[in-house]
């Protein structure tokens, strides 16, 4: 077979893997789902198109739009490609498989993520090329590694490195395992005193690339950090670390310690600084090869209404697009048990609460379907399985009512479901999106 070959053929495994999620059973393990669905699969439930509101489907349930979630991937693909930037949006957010295939499918390079488990997670569902932004010290997920590279010429694997104790234990591990390929890393910078991991200094960092370049099991590929970890930060502060960020692989560049790969990997990038990283990765020099600019956001995907929807930099850019938020949390008035005091069927094991509680957003009538406005109504407290909502003096709300809750952070929003609706703006699901946490 001819590399285009082995292309297809291993596409079309991809996607067979990804469709063998529509054979799951819809039982009692999966919230919010209709009980007369019982028995039969995702599949066969996503094509009856059943109506969130009116198909049986039990609340607390969370929603996923259908449109905003389009218009999110087709907005980062747009932005990243505008500024001449690759993507490799961080999976950990959503942690589905269906959502990495869609985001690739919107010309991202790979998936980042953040521990083993979830690089398997991603592998099992083919994905072609993974980011870890973690040091990998386990010498188990080392040998998975090493397998899977040396069963798979076309996957790729790139993991930071910080620390020589973690090039030796690298090192160690991949010998063992018997490994063919290298591992690629990276040198992770870090933000600055206080700020989470990464080498602080740039003389730690080349005596890193030289730790890299003495074992043979791991190849130095670039460099990379977190921009979001920056003390104190704002434009200033987080353009000057990135500056030291591509200063670090030019002068590595310079002393030669790329010379054993094809591009040169400069990585950065979360949820709230990608503007100032497209204009500092604008500015860097030609270097010895190509530069794989490489950035790395990941609550794009939903976005949210709180935490991202302050901190997104297209409030600095709106010139460039804006971002929706795609999470709806819709709870059930289950108790008005006193003037201004009404209790909502969801709480901490459904919604997320460790940025902001939930804000109410709108009240769909029990009585006859009617959609109005949630002015008046505030979450104000949340506890396991109930939501405490006070109720400005005349608003209208009653048991049965269906409230709709927004919500803040998207990687806290996505792992309390195992089966999401993805929903229309009518109401029709059209799909249910699979997460592993």
């Amino acid at each position: 077979m001819t590399a285009a070959d082995n292309a297809v053929a291993d596409r079309s495994a991809d996607l067979a893997r990804l469709a063998r999620l529509a054979d799951e059973k819809v039982d009692h393990r999966f919230k919010g789902l209709p009980p007369d669905a019982a028995g039969t699969t995702v599949g066969a439930l996503a094509a009856e198109r059943r109506n969130v509101f009116t198909g049986g489907f039990t609340t607390p349930v969370m929603a996923l739009s259908a449109e905003r979630l389009e218009h999110n991937l087709a907005l980062m693909e747009t932005y990243s490609a505008r500024h001449g930037l690759a993507f490799a949006p961080h999976g950990k957010t959503s942690m589905a498989p269906q959502l990495f295939a869609r985001q690739l499918e919107h010309g991202a390079w790979g998936i980042t993520l953040a521990v083993p488990h979830q690089a398997r997670v991603a592998r099992a569902y083919g994905v072609p090329r993974i980011f870890l932004a973690n040091e990998l010290v386990d010498a188990a997920a080392l040998r998975w590694v090493a397998g899977e590279l040396d069963a798979d010429p076309g996957f790729r694997f790139v993991c930071y490195v910080d620390s020589e104790r973690g090039v030796a234990l690298m090192d160690e591990a991949l010998r063992d395992a018997g490994a063919t390929r290298p591992v690629d890393v990276v040198i992770e910078l870090g933000a600055g005193e206080g700020a989470r991991t990464g080498a602080r200094t740039e003389d730690e960092c080349r005596a890193l690339a030289g730790a890299v370049a003495a074992t043979g099991t791991l190849r130095l590929a670039g460099v990379a950090g977190y921009e979001g970890e920056v003390p104190q930060a704002d434009h200033a502060r987080v353009t000057a670390w990135l500056r030291r960020l591509t200063a670090l692989a030019a002068g590595l560049d310079a002393d030669g310690h790329f010379d054993g790969v094809d591009e040169i990997v400069v990585s950065a990038g979360g949820s709230a600084w990608f503007d100032a990283v497209a204009e500092v990765f604008a500015e860097l020099p030609e270097l010895s090869r190509p530069v794989l600019k490489l950035l790395r956001s990941g609550a794009y995907v939903s976005h949210d209404d709180g935490h991202y929807k302050e901190l997104t930099p297209f409030n600095r850019v709106p010139d460039e697009g804006a971002l929706q938020s795609a999470f709806t949390l819709w709870t059930q008035v289950v108790s008005r048990p006193a003037p201004g005091q009404a209790f909502l069927n969801a709480g901490k094991r459904d919604a997320a609460y460790d940025l902001h509680l939930p804000e109410a957003h709108a009240v769909r009538s029990s009585r006859d379907g009617t959609v109005r406005g949630a002015e008046g109504i505030t979450v104000t407290g949340l506890s396991d399985q109930h939501a405490w909502v006070r109720t400005d003096e005349g608003v209208e709300l009653e048991v049965g009512d269906w409230v709709a809750l927004g919500m803040s952070h998207p990687c806290t929003i996505f792992d309390k479901w195992q089966l999401i609706p993805l929903v229309e703006a009518d109401g029709t699901v059209t799909d249910l999106i699979r997460t592993f946490f």
